[in-house]
């Protein structure tokens, strides 16, 4: 059979099968609003939970369940060098060292309110948006909103004096993350590591919060110090800990009840189409008188079921939808939106089998035989 041939017979069944449903009105109408009230209920129910999810697990990463955070004194020994031994880890997103904090001013004033500055060694400067290659080499300065506010500095431009001695120029603002809040008010000094030098604060991001515990072991492995007990390891294990086990506990019971719903529709639908079947066993006896193949009368009610599945899915979907953006709830995501749609879609088709099976193996004669 030619490809031309095989479309014009799909074609001619979507035809037919769209006919029968709009012959059927009651039957059609029932199962779309079955499948419509399907998809409500799972994107009312478990989707409100995983919109839910998403946000809590959102506000657990917002505090920052992959950050190691290492402090050292400044005798500890600990040095930029420690980035080329990271740099052979894997797991790790991002990795800055950070000196230790000194205090400067705006230059335009005597006693203006001090902000502690600290130098970024290392590559970590996109992470800041800041540029590799520095107008002014080891003098150029970026602050965070809170520091040039304090600074006196609305538009980011001016001058800052070290208290100890050095000026620096402001060059722009940077946005801090989540996970750096602690260093606020922040100004940065990027340094390059040609000559390395004593690093405060390290913080090493992992690529996924369950890395955070096998790093921070690694990270203490290749610190190099020359006393352990100058510095602390601080790690969000507790959180990537927290994080694992309200996804896992959410996520168990969205699937449990989104099985349960599907499956007692799944039923309701099949029900349906049987006693449809039924009620048109006559019709479907004289189509297999007229040569119409079991294949055919299969494929015909597919097509129907899965079309008004389609329809009640779009409808439920966007009746949910609406509903959850007008009380104020989290949406789960249109991935999630469009996965429970294709689904419904699939457990009415599903759930049309066995009655399409049935009707397929009406015997023409017995139907048609007059009582």
């Amino acid at each position: 059979m030619s490809a031309t041939l095989r479309s014009a017979n799909w074609l001619a069944v979507l035809r037919e099968a769209l006919v029968t449903a709009w012959a059927q009105p009651v039957a059609s109408l029932v199962t779309i609003v079955m499948v419509a009230g399907m998809c409500s209920t799972v994107l009312l129910t478990t989707g409100r939970t995983v919109g839910a999810e998403q946000a809590v697990i959102g506000s657990i990463d917002s505090a920052g369940t992959r950050s190691i955070v290492v402090r050292a004194e400044l005798t500890s020994g600990l040095d930029g060098t420690v980035l080329d031994r990271l740099a052979s880890l894997d797991g790790i997103e991002w990795a800055g060292a950070f000196g230790a904090a000194t205090d400067v001013q705006n230059a335009a004033f005597d006693d203006a309110t001090r902000v502690p500055v600290r130098t970024l060694l290392g590559p970590g400067l996109a992470e800041f948006g800041i540029p590799a290659t520095q107008p002014i080499p080891n003098r150029s300065a970026w602050a965070s909103s809170a520091a040039l506010d304090a600074l006196g500095m609305p538009d980011a431009v001016g001058g800052v004096t070290a208290v100890g001695g050095g000026e620096y120029a402001i060059m722009g603002r940077i946005d801090v993350p989540d996970y750096l809040q602690f260093l606020e008010p922040l100004v940065i000094i990027p340094q390059a590591l040609d000559a390395p030098e004593a690093v405060s604060v390290l913080v090493v991001i992992a690529e996924r919060p369950d890395l955070v515990a096998p790093l921070s072991r690694a990270v203490l492995s290749v610190l190099a110090v020359d006393d352990l007990t100058t510095v602390s390891i601080t790690t969000s294990e507790s959180l990537a800990t927290l994080r694992g086990l309200v996804e896992g506990q959410l996520d168990n019971f969205g699937r449990n009840l989104v099985i349960i719903i599907f499956s007692l529709t799944a039923v309701l639908v099949a029900a349906i189409l049987y006693g449809l079947v039924m009620l048109r066993r006559k019709d479907f006896g004289r189509r297999r008188a007229l040569g119409a193949s079991q294949g055919l009368i299969v494929g015909l009610l597919l097509t129907q079921v899965a079309i008004l599945s389609a329809i009640g899915a779009a409808i439920g979907c966007a009746a949910a939808t609406i509903g959850l953006v007008a009380t104020g709830d989290p949406l789960p995501g249109f991935d999630f939106i469009g996965a429970v749609a294709l689904l419904a879609v699939a457990v009415g088709a599903i759930a049309a089998v066995i009655p399409a099976l049935a009707a397929a193996r009406r015997d023409p004669l017995a139907e048609l035989r007059v009582p």
